[in-house]
């Protein structure tokens, strides 16, 4: 069952666009990539060329006479005669890229010769563009695909895209949904949260109503993630990138979320780990989140690249981390502990990267004042208040009061409960993270 995605409606806007040049479709590992492409070539073309670099390594020889397209079809025809291009009528399809990342430079000669559409995927493209000796700069286009958002997982569900429509009304006008609304999507938020967003899992879901399913392709993925590490991380040391990893939920279950090297080895530095946060990053594994050096606009530049936290791309992967007591709780939506904070920011993190914001949060030196995290209008920075439990957002209510911190009117927060606001403070449920950067847009 191919489930709707976002990048559905790219790639037919790709299509659309008669001086298309080639695409590359780059994203963690089993985000949807491969199936997203596939579906929508199906419907588009009648002669598909796919090659996959990691099962079919022979491939990997089509660039040795150099990358003009006429050279690389005849090598494609040499391994397998039985492939036929058809101009006008066929779609080359690399995937696995990250095996032979200067297929790449192909690119520029496939748009200068024009018969045929190209579409190239993989993993770990951020980390790997080191290696391609051109990268067609000018003759090529870039998307970059996530797992699921929440969006996309109530599409998965049965719901329409009104819902969203429906839900932004709220937002906007400030009416709380009724009682049946709440129950529903908290629901679906929470499951959502258990499962998060990885196609294969949202699908094994759906289709056993079971977590044992999903969680099991869960755990090979995060093992996956490891095993990418021990092949890609050249000139890093692996078993640090994979320390860094394992240690994100103990590091979000502090009071103090700040990421701290000394918790992976005492007396742990900076420099031991230089380039393995960067390394999760670029491979999509991680987000990051930097400390602002003042709440004040603007955001560039504005922020100590030492203080940060980490969070997992995807809501399942912390989930799956956690012990199996921790995974059980936060599907009958018990109490977490020190995993409710944790996980409820994990979310919010995941979904504003999804919308294109970028991820800030205020510390002071003494601890007085915290801020989750930061979004931006034009001339306006707004604080937004994660809460996973029941009390007032004192931080945020002395960011907008206090006359130091100018760029600042209001504040958003994000919580179980319904939408209200009360002294410049506007409070949305959890489920309407997603559609933030649509309701700044509104206001």
């Amino acid at each position: 069952m191919y489930l709707k995605r976002k990048a559905d409606k790219y790639l037919e806007d790709w299509k659309a666009d008669l001086n298309r040049k080639p695409l590359i479709v780059r994203g963690a590992r089993q985000v949807g990539k491969t199936e997203a492409i596939r579906n929508f070539a199906k419907k588009h073309y009648s002669n598909i060329i796919e090659i996959n670099f990691y099962e079919e390594p022979i491939y990997k020889a089509i660039i040795e006479n150099g990358f003009k397209a006429d050279s690389i079809i005849n090598r494609i025809t040499r391994v397998d005669p039985s492939k036929k291009f058809i101009p006008g009528e066929t779609l080359i399809f690399f995937d696995e890229i990250q095996e032979c990342p200067d297929i790449a430079t192909s690119l520029k000669f496939f748009k200068q010769d024009g018969r045929f559409d190209v579409i190239c995927s993989g993993s770990l493209l951020g980390i790997h563009y080191n290696k391609i000796t051109s990268v067609s700069v000018g003759y090529k286009t870039d998307y970059e695909m996530f797992s699921m958002d929440f969006e996309e997982y109530l599409w998965a569900k049965g719901y329409d895209e009104s819902v969203s429509g429906e839900m932004l009304e709220h937002m906007v006008n400030g009416v709380p949904f009724s009682d049946l609304d709440m129950k529903i999507f908290m629901d679906q938020f929470i499951d959502f949260c258990s499962i998060g967003g990885m196609p294969a899992v949202v699908s094994a879901y759906i289709g056993t109503g079971l977590f044992s399913e999903p969680y099991e392709i869960l755990g090979q993925l995060l093992d996956d993630y490891e095993e990418d590490a021990r092949k890609y991380a050249e000139g890093l040391d692996q078993a640090r990138i994979i320390s860094v990893m394992r240690s994100i939920p103990a590091q979000l279950a502090k009071e103090n979320k700040k990421f701290q090297y000394s918790k992976l080895k005492k007396g742990g530095r900076a420099k031991d780990y230089f380039g393995c946060i960067e390394w999760l990053r670029d491979a999509g594994i991680v987000n990051i989140c930097y400390c602002l050096n003042f709440p004040e606009l603007p955001l560039k530049g504005n922020y100590d690249e030492n203080k940060f936290k980490l969070y997992y791309c995807d809501t399942g992967l912390l989930t799956v981390s956690l012990d199996e007591e921790s995974q059980q709780d936060i599907r009958l939506n018990r109490a977490l502990g020190v995993y409710k904070g944790a996980l409820y920011e994990n979310f919010v993190a995941d979904a504003f990267h999804k919308e294109g914001l970028d991820l800030y949060y205020y510390k002071k030196d003494d601890s007085t004042l915290e801020q989750d995290f930061f979004v931006r209008k034009q001339d306006e920075l707004i604080p937004v208040e994660v809460k996973a439990r029941k009390g007032q957002a004192k931080s945020m209510k002395s960011l907008i009061t206090d006359n130091r911190y100018s760029d600042i009117k209001y504040g958003l927060k994000l919580s179980a409960n319904n939408i209200g606001h009360s002294q410049d403070v506007f409070t949305f449920p959890y489920f309407c993270t997603y559609l933030m950067k649509e309701y700044l847009k509104s206001k």
